[in-house]
């Protein structure tokens, strides 16, 4: 068994190197791009959908072989290419400078892999399956997509701005958790799905013992 451990990065603005130009890193590219990655494609020739992106100036792609050179400054590194040589010399170089390393294909040499991913708002639940099967994953991302609607989205962004209320009507740590874990009533989520939000205030309101009407007009908007 593979012994990994999950982790959220914040790729914001930081230098992603994507090694390859065909169809998979493609996929690669955009789900970088979607989480605001500044990301380098290093390789000959290009899809056309990552041509028209290095043209719409949303990534840099430099028409080249790859180099050990192109390693500097990167946060991840993305081995997507269809030479084994190639793909060997990413990984070792990467390996040799400390480098996450993620290889289409080979996940015994990844030294991380990126998960299935179900965002609901601010919640993000990830799937992995250490890279042994791309296809489980999916398929557990959408029994969980069926499971978790965006009411859970609407749950989460109520309990960010409950939780000023709660610390400062909680004195300890035990006194918050057990104030957040009554918030958490059982039928909370079944009453903002239906939209049922005049329970969800009597509740708060017992709860907490004041007036929250302005944060559940506001978690409506």
């Amino acid at each position: 068994m593979n012994v990994v451990y999950p982790v959220f990065f914040d790729i914001r603005a930081k230098r992603c190197l994507v090694v390859g130009g065909g169809m998979v890193a493609e996929r690669k590219i955009r789900g970088l791009l979607r989480e605001k990655a500044d990301v380098v494609i290093v390789s000959p020739a290009v899809t056309e959908g990552i041509a028209h992106l290095a043209v719409q100036a949303q990534c840099c792609w430099l028409k080249k072989k790859y180099t050990a050179d192109d390693l500097h400054g990167a946060f991840l590194v993305f081995a997507v290419t269809d030479s084994p040589e190639v793909q060997e010399r990413v990984v070792s170089d990467a390996e040799a400078m400390g480098l996450p390393v993620n290889v289409a294909d080979q996940p015994e040499r990844c030294t991380f892999h990126v998960p299935a991913v179900l965002r609901r708002g601010d919640l993000t639940i990830a799937v992995s399956t250490a890279g042994k099967s791309p296809a489980l994953a999916a398929m557990v991302r959408q029994t969980l997509a069926e499971q978790y609607g965006e009411e859970y989205a609407q749950l989460l962004s109520l309990m960010g701005k409950l939780r000023p209320l709660v610390i400062n009507a909680a004195r300890t740590s035990d006194e918050r958790k057990a104030l957040f874990q009554k918030i958490l009533h059982g039928d909370m989520i079944h009453w903002i799905k239906s939209g049922r939000w005049d329970k969800v205030r009597r509740h708060l309101q017992v709860v907490l013992g004041q007036e929250v009407d302005d944060i559940i007009n506001i978690n409506r908007e």
